[in-house]
């Protein structure tokens, strides 16, 4: 059955009384400007919770039981400072985006005098979402989580505890990025301390604690024999005992090659919707609307904030354009309609269209 233009425009409202305004009240107490965004959701706040301890757990790892018992000062402090560094971008690049309002459109704004404010004049359509009561702008879709219509909502992050929208799509680039830089290092850095002190001080140690005591015994006195001394601890590779040591390094090395493949395909993810200016969601629900793309080049800037410099990598500046809505960013052109074709469109169907609509969280 071939679709009418119409069915591409759910929740399309030409008159304020159809979209019931007095059923949208806004808010009792508005928050105010500079209020800190945070989501209440507990299995998001678990899941940051453990994304900084697993930061944390290569934090440790990495300084105490591979960096500082090294003797070699320089390796030991190029790659702390390296490895600090970019631990401190990534938890930064997670604070901002979890912290960050993703570009919420204002809530209970459907009311009759906002609409009519509007003036909407023929060919011009609005889209209000059912759940949060908001006229939402081209590019909004409603999460379930945050309980708000996002602008150019890409997905739900439950690892940064919000949406990844407008305002703060950088910031999730960054972490994924960082993150990844830190797997990356932690897996080349436990790579050579493995080829470093296994054959040198772990056969002797593991010689000392190994479990058959009448062979270490035998290997003592070969040792002694041969004037050649056993190390039963090594100041060099690790200040724990050898079990220990083996068993953080191989829960780093399962951490380091999970998150490194994770956050690579996110990033990868990301840096393709933003080129092809087109979001997860858009591109899942295959919504190729009658919009005109911004090109790569412009999306990236707009993304990042202006044009390349070290702030792009820079999880402390922001936007340079957090611009407010103005008007026409609340209207919609869509052509106009034969006679015919609106009779065809019942009321029945939009209302059942829109009850689709509200059901679903990534969609209109």
């Amino acid at each position: 059955m071939m679709l009418i233009p119409a069915h591409h425009f759910r929740d399309i409202e030409r008159k304020p009384e159809y979209l019931q305004p007095e059923k949208c009240v806004p808010p009792p107490h508005p928050s105010p400007v500079g209020t800190m965004w945070f989501i209440r959701d507990g299995c998001g706040i678990a899941c940051a919770v453990v994304t900084w301890f697993l930061v944390l757990y290569a934090e440790f790892v990495v300084l105490f039981v591979m960096l500082i018992p090294s003797r070699d000062y320089v390796y030991s402090i190029i790659n702390g400072i390296m490895f600090n560094l970019l631990a401190f971008l990534a938890l930064a690049s997670h604070c901002r985006a979890m912290l960050t309002d993703p570009g919420a459109v204002p809530k209970g704004n459907a009311t009759k005098e906002f609409i009519e404010s509007l003036q909407l004049k023929p060919g011009q359509v609005v889209y209000k979402c059912p759940k949060c009561c908001s006229i939402k702008p081209d590019r909004a879709h409603h999460c379930s989580v945050c309980k708000r219509c996002i602008r150019k909502m890409d997905h739900h992050c439950p690892w940064v505890n919000n949406c990844v929208g407008e305002n703060n799509q950088k910031y999730f680039v960054l972490f994924t990025m960082y993150i990844a830089l830190i797997s990356l290092h932690a897996l080349i850095m436990v790579g050579f301390h493995f080829l470093h002190c296994f054959e040198e001080d772990w056969t002797n140690l593991l010689q000392a604690y190994g479990p058959i005591r009448e062979e270490t015994a035998e290997a003592r006195i070969s040792l002694h024999e041969k004037k050649q001394p056993l190390k039963v601890s090594s100041t060099e590779c690790s200040s724990f005992s050898p079990p220990t040591t083996v068993i953080l390094l191989i829960l780093l090395c399962f951490e380091g090659l999970l998150f490194l493949i994770f956050t690579s395909v996110m990033f990868g993810t990301q840096v393709h919707s933003i080129c092809t200016d087109e979001t997860g969601i858009e591109r899942l629900k295959r919504k190729h609307q009658p919009r005109e793309r911004t090109g790569s080049w412009k999306s990236v800037k707009e993304t990042f904030g202006g044009d390349f410099s070290l702030n792009w990598f820079n999880p402390f500046s922001g936007l340079r354009h957090p611009k407010p809505l103005s008007d026409s960013d609340w209207v919609r052109q869509v052509a106009s309609l034969s006679d015919t074709e609106n009779t065809e469109t019942t009321e029945e169907q939009s209302e059942q269209r829109k009850d689709e609509d509200s059901v679903e969280v990534t969609d209109e």
